[in-house]
């Protein structure tokens, strides 16, 4: 059997939302590989590198040219039996970089049955029956909604942000506040039952706002968030649930109303976690949670599914009835929404690399579909070796410079080269690159069945 690496020519999608040119991490990496056909444009935006099997976009193999999705369902040993079987002879996973230059929609992405339901009645707008479970790695700083806030802090903005208020309805806040006040940490299972029911009528109300209230509304908004930004969205009140940063809200808010003028997401805002990360940091997103991205480079992993139910923030179709349909309603503070990673066991470092403060770290979410592993090599000759796995691995490199070793095949490796390492395959990767601003960094995702065929999302 031939040697499982194979280096990948992965195509890059241009959306309102990406960024522009040569300032694209997606459309950087996508060129390094790219047929003679493609080349960046300086002023087209670049949102999304896909790396899979995904047939929307799917990777091809550099040398043959050969889709991966041809080359695994000829080859069921390169993604293993067990894989292969499980997922319909496809990747599990699909791994992309995303640039964000501008906000992109409110959405959830449905679980399992609910995809199966919505692909059989509207498959153009619902390309698969997959469910799509993501997790989020920032490679540069990164803005982002994410989850429904804690209760408390909706109850304030419904007294702070007059508009907001208005929007929805004084009948409605108030209904609202009298399930929740009081309650909004209660872990009483019937009263947590009741503020969810709250919150989904709460927000249904919202989103069934006609264009022109929402008009009206961002108007005072904005207006307000200009006129007086330090003390925007505050109260004295409850002043304990005052935003840490006045200013830095109106300014986004201003922002936003720029990209998307009159646009419901703007007092969606006021509903969900406001998230930011920096490099290194992840969160991870159920099927049916709530979210919209703001700004950053961002590693993406996700079921292979590309099912999206939006609602705002988007000049594409809108689904309002199934979202707010779909969604949990579940409410936390954003920590509990972000992913810790832990040291990976199954790669062991060479002497070089532990002298050098180099680390393998795992990100792993409660699915069975994928995890990854993000590794930094910080010297010359710094080396990791990763453990054989049941199932397939892609990696891409996001800064410095090395090689990578499967069986008796080494490849050179530079930023935006992506890999396939086929199943049951011992993987090293070493950096080549001097100097301490030369770190090897690779974001490595794969499927591993062992020990995971119960976790499964969205069933």
């Amino acid at each position: 059997m031939q040697v499982p690496l194979l280096r990948l020519q992965c195509g890059v999608n241009s959306y309102d939302w990406g960024k522009i040119g040569h300032e694209s991490a997606a459309a950087k990496y996508a060129a390094i590989t790219a047929g003679s056909d493609f080349s960046i444009e300086a002023e087209k935006p670049y949102a999304e590198l896909w790396m899979g099997t995904h047939p929307s976009l799917p990777s091809k193999d550099v040398e043959t040219q050969r889709t991966l999705l041809d080359m695994v369902q000829d080859n069921q040993a390169l993604i293993s039996k067990e894989v292969s079987e499980r997922y319909g002879g496809k990747l599990p996973f699909l791994f992309k970089v995303l640039s964000i230059q501008k906000a992109l929609s409110i959405q959830a992405h449905p679980n399992k049955k609910l995809a199966e339901k919505l692909h059989a009645r509207d498959p153009r707008n619902y390309p698969d029956d997959n469910h799509k479970p993501e997790m989020t790695i920032a490679i540069t700083p990164f803005e982002g909604l994410c989850g429904f806030r804690p209760l408390a802090e909706i109850v304030h903005f419904l007294n702070a942000v007059a508009p907001l208020r208005e929007l929805v309805g004084t009948q409605a806040a108030s209904q609202f506040e009298s399930v929740v006040q009081g309650f909004e940490d209660s872990q009483d299972s019937e009263q947590m039952a009741k503020n969810k029911d709250a919150l989904r009528s709460l927000f249904t109300s919202l989103m069934n706002s006609s264009p022109e209230s929402i008009e009206t509304a961002t108007q005072k908004l904005v207006s307000t968030a200009q006129d007086s930004p330090d003390t925007f969205a505050t109260s004295t009140s409850t002043s304990d649930a005052n935003p840490s940063n006045p200013a830095e809200l109106a300014a986004l808010i201003t922002r936003l109303n720029g990209q998307f003028p009159n646009d419901i997401g703007l007092f969606v805002f006021f509903f969900l976690n406001f998230v930011k990360l920096a490099p290194g940091e992840a969160m991870f997103l159920k099927a049916d949670d709530i979210h919209a991205y703001i700004s950053g480079d961002i590693i993406e992993c996700m079921a292979s599914s590309d099912n999206v139910v939006r609602a705002g923030f988007t000049p594409k179709f809108k689904d309002v009835d199934t979202l707010t349909e779909m969604l949990t309603y579940s409410y936390a503070p954003i920590e509990e929404q972000k992913l810790e990673p832990t040291d990976y066991p199954y790669a062991v470092l060479n002497a070089s690399a532990y002298s050098s403060g180099s680390s393998s770290v795992l990100y792993d979410p409660p699915i069975e579909e994928f995890s990854v592993v993000k590794t930094d090599l910080k010297r010359a000759g710094a080396k990791a070796t990763f453990d054989a796995l049941v199932g397939p691995s892609i990696l891409i490199c996001t800064s410095g410079t090395g090689k990578i070793t499967v069986g008796h095949k080494t490849e050179e490796v530079k930023e935006g080269y992506v890999f396939f390492v086929g199943a049951n395959a011992e993987c090293i990767i070493e950096s080549t690159g001097s100097g301490e601003e030369n770190v090897f960094t690779t974001y490595k995702a794969f499927c591993d069945l062992t020990g995971k065929e119960d976790m499964v999302n969205g069933n």
